[in-house]
């Protein structure tokens, strides 16, 4: 037989509970009335994930912002943070001290705001969850409305929009607009024009979205938004944008770069070809190309200064090689990026699968060509053999997941 039940009471950010303390009786629930109306307590409505990476000094400012919008809402947010080396993970941890509603999810060895964002998502038991930048640019206070259009129905998706009347882009530089227009009208094509700003970083969606179109996410580079509306199932998602004026960076710095812009391309091509071909076998072919033309500069480099062929087409395949290696490092798997001792193992890895490689591709080419197939067809047949292995092989060994 337990021993009779004391209660007590707790406070909490989404209610003040009572439970039992030294034993509960059959039949016995916890309650979020104080134990008048005997009702289970209630769960977290909203989950807000904000990646981040190097934002120790915006994350105190950003939940005081999410407190004081979302006062009436059952909430919480999950900063994911991508092992940033300023402590931003560590300065999580310590308000989670006082806040039971923030939650700390730090990834190691992997890098990427929509992993970021799509892992946030799925580590929530909330109905709906929010996605916006820890950076302080997206307006906080547009998280109600997103809320109450989806609670009507009114939407699958809301979107914190620039594009709409009422919004605004900030102050960008003519560069980064003229860049930011640009892609955001490719995209556009993409969706049918019928969102005017699919690259926004700001939105709320309910967590069966996300549930149900994760396994088939690309999580390449950082908009997610594009990401979630092109992948099936191809039920459209009925949207609904509403404005808001994006805000200037007060701390750190932008992330936006070629790298990126590298990412948005690879999305692209996912959602286009991804079916068929990878888009990171396409970025592997891309740079491999731009290894060809590496190996001829130096190749007539050597030429120019008087060496030997032997020499200058040897310097020429290890130059060549270690421009691959460092590209698709930066970009092909910027998510999974090699640093410090580990860039001397996975250059040594990568080369000894090119030379396994090259030797499949001589290899191939010959047994076609003694089959009397023609010159091109072998040699091509070679060329597709080796980079397959190539690509296979260091996606699983150099860049591991």
């Amino acid at each position: 037989m337990l021993p009779p039940a004391m209660a007590y009471r707790r406070r909490t950010p989404i209610g003040t509970f009572t439970v039992a303390r030294g034993g509960m009786r059959a039949g016995d629930r916890v309650s979020g009335d104080g134990g008048r109306g005997g009702v289970t307590p209630p769960s977290v409505e909203l989950t807000v994930v904000a990646p981040t990476f190097n934002e120790i000094g915006n994350v105190e400012r950003l939940h005081r912002g999410l407190a004081r919008v979302l006062s009436g809402v059952r909430w919480e947010v999950i900063f994911v943070d991508d092992d940033s080396p300023d402590g931003t993970a560590d300065a999580v941890r310590r308000l989670a001290q006082a806040h039971p509603n923030v939650r700390c999810l730090q990834r190691i060895g992997r890098r990427g705001l929509s992993s970021a964002c799509v892992e946030g998502a799925l580590a929530s038991a909330a109905r709906y969850v929010a996605v916006l930048d820890a950076d302080l640019q997206h307006d906080e206070t547009l998280l109600p409305a997103m809320l109450d259009a989806l609670r009507a129905g009114e939407a699958d998706v809301v979107i914190g929009s620039r594009y709409v009347e009422g919004g605004a882009a900030g102050g960008w530089n003519p560069r980064r607009a003229w860049i930011s227009a640009g892609a955001t009208r490719l995209a556009r094509m993409l969706t049918g024009n019928r969102v005017a700003d699919p690259l926004s970083g700001f939105f709320m969606a309910p967590a069966a979205v996300w549930r149900e179109r994760a396994p088939r996410l690309s999580v390449l580079g950082f908009k997610i938004l594009l990401d979630l509306l092109l992948t099936p199932p191809y039920r459209d998602l009925r949207t609904k944008e509403l404005p808001y004026a994006f805000r200037p960076r007060e701390h750190g710095r932008s992330k936006l770069g070629k790298a990126v812009a590298w990412d948005f391309l690879l999305l692209l091509a996912d959602k286009k070809i991804g079916r068929w071909v990878p888009a990171r076998f396409v970025s592997f072919c891309l740079i491999g190309l731009s290894g060809v033309c590496v190996h001829m500069a130096v190749l007539g480099a050597g030429w120019w200064l008087g060496l030997t062929f032997p020499v200058s087409q040897t310097a020429a395949a290890g130059v060549a090689m270690t421009s691959n290696f460092l590209l698709n490092n930066a970009l092909t798997y910027r998510d999974r990026t090699l640093t410090g001792w580990r860039v001397a193992a996975g250059w040594t890895t990568f080369c000894l699968a090119g030379a396994v490689g090259m030797a499949g591709n001589v290899g191939t080419a010959y047994w076609l060509r003694q089959a009397e197939y023609g010159w091109t067809f072998s040699a091509l047949a070679g060329v597709l053999i080796g980079t397959v292995w190539n690509y296979s092989t260091t996606s699983r060994v150099t860049w591991r997941a």
